[in-house]
């Protein structure tokens, strides 16, 4: 059995998680895939050695809303210790180019890359997975099919890089990570840090703006604002929101706390360091 401390990731191994984690922290840890988000923060947390990776945002695709609805669910108790991206470069895999009929990949590159796709393979049908890596181990098993993934996979999978790289030319495709864990960060001075916190706010005329106004007065960023509704309590939301800095600094200290005197609840779940996006193989 291995002694070292666990990354569990949205497997299966060859996801852009698995490629970004792996980059961060090879050599340190042991890789574990998960089969879903949700598998990823019940994993870490009934193990308090390890982290997650987890996807929040892709440029193209937009938010991750499993990784958010996650977040706000306050039953796993962890926190956000790191923001991590990759800037992703994609592949077409498959056996043979012609004679393709579905497609496979994540809802994110089949965004990116629906108006590349559309002009060469027009009669084929686009079928969203789980992961990149669930794409190309599905389109290895099948004919006539093809997927969405890193050249990596194909060495695994053994498929073809049919094409590379594909999408719209000249349009970067970040994809942005959190690393979950059960402590906060240790920061340290000049890195680039961002917050995050989980609110409630009354569902009342002026609510959100009322929150906001701190910030705005103390001239803090605000870089993400997620509404996701509270279940079981129609017309109620939680919300995620991201800020630039954190509560050492007392401008952003003086926002939070006339901020929390509007919201119901407001928690911090995290403040950490962001990093360089990383380049995809």
């Amino acid at each position: 059995m291995s002694s070292k401390q666990k990354i569990i990731y949205l497997g299966p191994e060859g996801t852009f998680a698995f490629c970004t984690a792996e980059k961060r922290f090879a050599g340190q840890y042991e890789f574990v895939p998960a089969t879903t988000i949700r598998g990823v923060f019940d994993g870490v947390s009934k193990d308090r050695l390890s982290l997650g990776v987890v996807p929040i945002e892709n440029s193209s695709g937009g938010t991750i809303y499993e990784t958010v609805n996650q977040l706000v669910d306050q039953s796993f108790g962890l926190f956000i210790q790191e923001s991590l991206s990759m800037n992703v470069k994609l592949a077409l895999l498959g056996k043979n180019k012609e004679g393709i009929q579905v497609i496979y990949s994540h809802f994110a590159p089949l965004v990116h890359c629906e108006n590349w796709l559309r002009s060469k393979f027009p009669n084929a049908q686009l079928s969203e997975e789980k992961s990149t890596a669930t794409a190309v181990l599905r389109a290895s098993k099948e004919e006539n099919t093809a997927a969405i993934g890193t050249r990596d996979a194909a060495k695994k999978y053994n498929l073809t890089v049919l094409e590379f790289p594909i999408g719209e030319e000249n349009m970067q495709n970040i994809t942005q990570f959190f690393v979950v864990g059960h402590e906060k960060a240790l920061l340290r001075p000049g890195d680039n840090l961002k917050t995050s916190f989980v609110v409630v706010l009354p569902n009342e005329p002026g609510g959100v703006v009322n929150f906001l106004e701190p910030f705005k007065d103390e001239k803090i960023n605000l870089s993400r604002i997620i509404s996701r509704p509270i279940w079981g309590q129609p017309e109620s939301y939680v919300f995620l929101i991201d800020i630039l800095g954190t509560e050492q600094e007392e401008k952003v200290k003086v926002a939070v706390e006339k901020a929390g005197k509007v919201a119901i609840s407001m928690k911090n779940i995290g403040s950490y360091p962001t990093t360089e996006a990383y380049a995809s193989e």
